[in-house]
């Protein structure tokens, strides 16, 4: 969409934005992923683009990298939006869940569940550096 933008997320690194008032239910995105098998998902988990990838297939064995902004989705436990997999066509589809304000980052939960409170991967490191 054209009023999506990435920008500088305080400490998250970059994020998505959005730069006009969005309904709750619109989907803001549909981006097609690449797909990755198990060994190329380990290889690739070796690398920078770990923190962009998603488990992917019925199994979550595989792993995707989605293209437009869908990687660069910043995670929250109270998200804004919600995100679809369709294993099948190769899609994410990203889905505002309620309204977002001209200039607000949108945010999706990395558990797949907007409001699940599941610690996510990243939760662990960062209590380990801040002890």
């Amino acid at each position: 969409m054209p009023y999506l933008v990435v920008a500088e997320s305080g400490n998250k690194g970059r994020g998505v934005f959005t730069t006009e008032n969005i309904k709750s239910g619109t989907v803001v995105e549909v981006s097609p992923v690449l797909e990755l098998t198990k060994k190329e998902r380990k290889t690739v988990e070796k690398t920078k683009l770990y923190h962009y990838i998603f488990e992917w297939g019925k199994n979550l064995k595989k792993a995707a990298l989605a293209l437009g902004y869908v990687s660069m989705y910043n995670h929250s436990y109270d998200a804004n939006c919600e995100y679809e997999m369709d294993y099948d066509a190769n899609t994410m589809t990203i889905r505002t869940i309620r309204p977002v304000k001209k200039g607000q980052e949108l945010f999706i939960n990395y558990n797949a569940v907007p409001d699940d409170k599941t610690p996510v991967w990243f939760d662990e490191l960062i209590e380990k550096e801040c002890g």
